[in-house]
Parts: C-alpha cells; structure tokens; sequence
C-alpha cells in the first residue's frame, strides 16, 4: 500500500507551472488513493522559475528592486529571501535577461550585468549572505563586468581611467581596484547554477556559442571573444585565478566566469543547487514513491535536468521514482535510466498547442495520475 508520495515536477514551460502540474497530479492520484499523503513540492532546474521554486518550498519572501535592464534603463526585478534572511536566491535574467531586449535592441557590445550587481547589492544591504543564482537566459557577454561595477570593483584602462559599458568595454581593460568593494562581499558565498561547461573563450566560449543568439554578428563576436581573452589575462595577473579554461566559465556570456573569477563562486549544476538548497533528501525520506517529470523527456532529461536530479536522490533514499512528461521522445538514455515508469500525458493525437493549452495540460495530468492511482491498486 502506498501511503505516502512526494511530487516534485519541474514547469511544463509554456503551459503549467511546476505547482500548476503537482496539484493537478493530486487531484487525479488522491481520487485513487484517498488515503494517501501527499507532499508537493515546486523545483526547478536553476533556470526561469528557481526563485518560485525555493521561496515556495522553503516559505521565504519576495524582494522588488529598481535596477538597471541590460542598456541601463531603469526596471523592478523580484528575488527571494529564504533560510531567515540569511540566504538570497536570484536568477540573473530577471535585470539582465534577452527577454527584457525587443530583437532590435539586442547588442551584446553594448548590454551589460550592472542590474544583476544591484540585486546582489540590494541583497547584501538587507544582510544577506549566501547566494544562489541562476544565469540562464542572459542578454550579456561582458564577463559578469557590469555586474561587478555595481558592487564596487572597478576595472581601469592602461592610463588607469575607469571603463564603463557592455561587452566591448573588456578589450580596454589594463587592471582591476577593488579598494572600493561593498562591505559584506568578502564574506559572502555565491552558489551559481550552471549547466552548461563552455569555456571563456575559443570556438566553444561564450562569444563564438552564444553571442550570436544576443544581437552579434561575425565581426562582433571576433572582438567579443578577443575581449573576454584580455579579461582572463587580466584577472589571472591580478589574483592567480586561472578561469581561461574553466567548465562554464562562458556561461551567461562570461558571467560563470567573472562570479569564479573575482567573487570566488561555486558553479553547480542547477538542479543540484536547487534540490540541495531545499533538503530534498530530507523532504522525500519516508516517502513509497515520488513523481517527477517536465514538459518535454528526451535524452537531455537524463543529463542534469530537474527529472535527473529528482531522480537522483529518489535513488539514493531507495524510492520509486515515476516521470511524466506533455511529450516523450523515447531514446537509449531514457530506456536505460532507473526511472520506474517514464508516461507521456497526452491521451491520443492533438496539435501543439491544443496539448499546452493551460486546462487542456491540466487534465491530462489529473487523468495520468488517476492510472497510476488505479495500477496501484492491483494486488
């Protein structure tokens, strides 16, 4: 008999948020299972809806800040606070996401993380401490620059003048003065969710890879790249600290590498970041089964996404773990997981965007579960 479950199901993005699809899932399950307890709990990945995910979860609170969008015009960005106001939890698109750009608008020579710097500002102000950030989904490529400008680090010319600006600023970089860094910093730890290992620079860096998708054109990503190799150099004859080959240091356009570089962070994958963050492996103990899923299952769930990690602990703690999915695409990587049962939702053939519509998703999740209620019921 099954007596409890835990639901731990990333975002059908576009479609259901992670609590959207949990609640859903008790309403089928529980109509099978009366007796069953259930516990939801909303994850995400490191990416769009981490800060939902870990206020939710962990009952913090909500923050909204003026800050600087990525060409400095002022907007209000929300993060959260949680662990009694010790720990801030951030992701970095909220004040310099692409999202924020209309597609003209888009030039990663000029875009800069100065707004991210005043969240973490903000933050540090109110006596946080420890951050968890996630840097999906930038507008940027000034190798986190900005960013640090906003917390008191100031990057000089060969003539030793300030620079200011986006990505083509790193060029221009001779030397780095950090007499003026915020108090508090020093003594901070920065968790930084990361999925993704391409280095600073090179074909596979941040300006060849990334740059493009941000407004870049050819020459654009030439002098891009050039500058974030200037910076690397500059960074290792200020403090030693080698980030030219870093895994991830080219994430969120150099932004992985300036957190290492100058604030000493610590890149995590995202969903090891979010799931430890929140004491998942104490939330599931006693637990007979937990579902986990999100909207598409292919080969990349089971390489760091949200399902992966849910299904990761649930392993450890020796546990059942069921995933669904809005759509399957089967592979060996799926086939050859530990997941006890992979489920599409979708109950016959419909178009896109019939299957995302909101009550549409909702239903098929609600009937899914209420299938595995009933298989659970054989004896």
């Amino acid at each position: 008999m099954v007596k409890k479950i835990t639901i731990a199901v990333d975002s059908f993005k576009g479609s259901l948020s992670s609590a959207e699809v949990a609640e859903a899932f008790e309403r089928g399950f529980v109509s099978e299972q009366p007796q069953c307890e259930v516990r939801k709990v909303s994850i995400a990945d490191g990416g769009e809806g981490t800060v939902e995910a870990l206020v939710e979860t962990l009952q913090g609170e909500y923050v909204s800040v003026e800050v600087a969008d990525p060409l400095m015009r002022p907007i209000v960005a929300r993060y959260g606070i949680i662990d009694g106001g010790r720990t801030a939890v951030m992701e970095m698109s909220a004040a310099s996401g692409l999202p924020l750009l209309r597609a003209d608008e888009r030039n990663p020579l000029k875009t800069t993380t100065y707004g991210t710097g005043q969240m973490i500002l903000d933050a540090l102000g109110r006596g946080c401490r420890k951050f968890l950030i996630g840097i999906g989904g930038s507008a940027t490529n000034d190798a986190g620059v900005g960013m640090l400008r906003a917390l008191g680090f100031r990057f000089l010319d060969s003539e030793g003048r300030e620079i200011e600006g986006g990505g083509e600023c790193l060029q221009r970089i001779a030397s780095i003065d950090e007499s003026g860094v915020m108090d508090g910093l020093r003594e901070s730890e920065f968790i930084v969710a990361c999925d993704v290992t391409n280095p600073l620079y090179g074909p596979e860096g941040a300006a060849y890879v990334f740059a493009p998708q941000k407004g870049a054109d050819v020459e654009m990503v030439e002098q891009l790249d050039r500058g974030l190799r200037l910076f690397a150099e500059v960074v290792k004859r200020h403090n030693g600290e080698d980030v030219a080959t870093l895994q991830g240091a080219g994430a969120a356009g150099g932004l992985g590498g300036g957190f290492k570089a100058l604030l000493g962070a610590r890149l995590e994958r995202g969903i090891e970041m979010v799931l430890g963050a929140m004491r998942f492996d104490e939330i599931i103990a006693g637990s007979d089964l937990v579902i986990t899923g999100e909207g598409r299952l292919d080969a990349q769930t089971v390489m760091g996404k949200a399902p992966s990690g849910v299904l990761s602990a649930a392993r450890r703690e020796g546990i059942p773990c069921i995933a669904i999915g809005g759509g399957v695409r089967w592979c060996e990587e799926l086939s050859e997981s530990d997941f006890a049962a992979i489920l599409p939702i979708v109950s016959g053939p419909m178009t896109l965007q019939e299957a995302m519509r909101q009550d549409v998703a909702a239903a098929n999740v609600e009937r899914t579960a209420r299938q595995i209620g009933r298989m659970l019921n054989i004896k």
